[in-house]
């Protein structure tokens, strides 16, 4: 049995999980579900970066006290959000956990006793998104190209570490391995900064309240990005991790300070990283400040946690940056969910049932068609092997798409009178790959293939049953169900007040405001204060929406706010103007500008 470990990266805990975080999560359960499937030994390790400055600031503007209350209920949050995503982790890691900091401690220890870390004092450009130094020469136009933030100049005694020690072994490593760093534009970006040279990097910060302390030097806070990376030493006897998905923007972390630290302290290296493009929605990097936030869990409802899953796989090209759109998704539930394997099973497992009586008839297998679909498995299995998720995806709907055109091209429903051997014949094969795609869709979309598996009545198993026919004729099936439903987008819904003239809301002044400041009104569970910027002015209002969004999740959000209303108080607070939301079963949801606006653009 060969060992499989896969980690994503851990994730801050200064907000909730959005679909970003999602997408690289869902990818990594897929590999983990398919290894296991294969029969390898899995390790899946997911979990939470707790021990950031992030974490503090976003625990005083929720106005908690003790930041370890603050993480424990983010890490409710997280958990609960990976769960209706049916993300099968083996273990959850969260950085203040007393296991992490011994690991910590241990490494850091090993590093210092290499003689690789020493104290020094350090003046530099610091980017509080990043939590890290970073050089002038990366800056566009003054600024912090990730965080868009122009970083502070710094001057701090703290300790190093040598990394500028280990840059000839980090390259000869990527070099005599190629598939180290994938895909291969993040690995010829890391050679040429590897290339232009390596600086040694301070790996500790004076004075900090939240963190893990220096051993020995409890005035000094080991540096965020050392704690986060020894997560992955959790599992020693795992270890090295086969596979670390994590997405660009932290490619140096990953590919070039976790390299030297492992090489300082005498671990091997992990097997591969791999370095996926960015989830945008609209094409821009999802960001609170930008206001596109996505978050899964309303998606799962609505659509189903499996919807979502399939989704992600199949519009974006693993490894590319790519979209994120509602229609897209509403489109492919539509057209090949619902229209191509949904109904491809529908017709098999029903027809058997009203025909056959739920029994697979006497039929021959198609020893041509199962050789051509075991040829198929075969490819998918080498593209799951690369990390080529999306593609074996495609590969698998390929299969659906024969499976429909087998079944109408041998027409059953009218050879069962001419011909009931070839009806019988068809109805075999179709079951056999009904079955195979049951097997080979069951990482991807694990809740609807054990619904398929029930009504199918047989075991998932192995990965080895998706590549033969192994259904014979007497097999009873159970009882089918309709898998996928699709969505109806042109059925609006009645007004439900008397209808109002062009003039009625020609009344209104509709404007686009950007939320500068939210915060909570003291004695109030609902009510938040929001500072808005329009053209030329800063307006003042209060929203009851305080149980629906944490209040960093509103800065940098255009919304759309009436602003021609009788100023009010409320709490003691002047509203000058009314934010807009659509309420539905008692959940808020504001209204934003999908599009980048200038500050008091009119609605019309």
């Amino acid at each position: 049995m060969a060992k499989f470990y896969i980690t994503t990266p851990i994730y801050y805990i200064n907000a909730v999980p959005h679909i970003g975080h999602a997408y690289t999560t869902i990818v990594a359960d897929v590999l983990a579900r398919w290894h296991r499937l294969f029969g390898d030994d899995v390790f899946f390790l997911t979990g939470l970066d707790e021990n950031s400055i992030k974490t503090v600031e976003a625990a005083r503007e929720q106005g908690f006290k003790d930041i370890q209350a603050y993480a424990d209920s983010m890490a409710k949050a997280w958990v609960g959000a990976w769960k209706l995503l049916d993300i099968s982790y083996d273990d959850f890691i969260r950085t203040t956990q007393e296991r992490h900091k011994r690991n910590v401690h241990e490494l850091f220890n090993r590093i210092k006793e290499r003689g690789d870390i020493y104290k020094g004092e350090y003046e530099g450009l610091y980017c509080e998104g990043c939590e890290a130094y970073i050089a002038e020469g990366d800056l566009v136009d003054g600024k912090c190209p990730l965080h868009q933030k122009k970083p502070k100049l710094i001057k701090e005694k703290n300790y190093f570490f040598k990394l500028s020690k280990y840059r000839n072994q980090i390259l000869k490593h990527i070099q005599s391995n190629p598939q180290f760093i994938q895909p291969e534009t993040r690995k010829n970006e890391v050679l040429s900064f590897l290339k232009s040279g390596l600086k040694d990097i301070s790996v500790s910060r004076p004075e900090l309240e939240w963190g893990i302390k220096v051993p020995g030097d409890p005035k000094q806070t080991i540096w965020v990005w050392l704690d986060a990376l020894v997560n992955y030493m959790l599992p020693r006897d795992y270890w090295p991790a086969d596979a670390h998905i994590i997405a660009k923007d932290i490619i140096r972390f990953h590919c070039v300070v976790w390299p030297g630290m492992l090489l300082s302290a005498g671990f091997e290296l992990p097997r591969q990283i791999f370095a996926h493009g960015f989830l945008t929605v609209e094409g821009q990097k999802i960001s609170k400040s930008l206001g596109n936030v996505i978050d899964p869990s309303y998606l799962i409802e609505k659509y189903s946690a499996d919807v979502i899953r399939y989704f992600v796989i199949r519009e974006v090209s693993f490894g590319q940056d790519g979209n994120f759109s509602e229609e897209s998704l509403r489109t492919r539930l539509n057209d090949e969910l619902a229209d191509v394997f949904g109904n491809f099973v529908h017709r098999v497992l029903t027809f058997i049932r009203d025909r056959f009586e739920g029994t697979v008839p006497n039929g021959k297998v198609d020893k041509k068609l199962e050789a051509e679909v075991s040829e198929r498995i075969g490819q998918v299995e080498k593209l799951l092997e690369g990390l080529k998720v999306t593609q074996a995806l495609d590969e698998i709907m390929v299969i659906a798409g024969r499976g429909n055109e087998y079944f109408q091209s041998h027409k059953p429903w009218k050879t069962i009178k001419s011909d009931p051997q070839k009806a019988a014949d068809c109805l075999l094969n179709c079951t056999n790959l009904v079955k195979v795609l049951c097997v080979a869709l069951s990482p991807f979309m694990p809740s609807t293939c054990g619904k398929l598996a029930k009504q199918l009545n047989v075991e998932v198993g192995s990965w080895k049953r998706a590549k033969k026919f192994d259904i014979r004729s007497g097999h009873k099936i159970g009882k089918p169900s309709v898998l996928f439903t699709k969505v109806r987008t042109d059925n609006p819904s009645k007004p439900l007040k008397p209808r109002a003239s062009i003039k009625d809301f020609e009344k209104l002044d509709i404007r686009i405001g950007r939320v500068t400041k939210a915060e909570k009104i003291p004695g109030s569970k609902k009510l938040l204060k929001l500072e808005l910027e329009l053209a030329g002015e800063r307006r003042t209002i209060v929203a009851g929406i305080a149980e629906h969004y944490p209040s960093e999740e509103l800065i940098g959000k255009q919304v759309a706010i009436v602003t021609n209303l009788e100023p009010v108080k409320l709490m003691g607070v002047k509203s000058e103007g009314m934010l807009l939301a659509a309420e539905d079963e008692g959940k808020i949801s504001i209204l934003t500008a999908d599009k980048p606006v200038k500050p008091g653009a009119k609605v019309k």
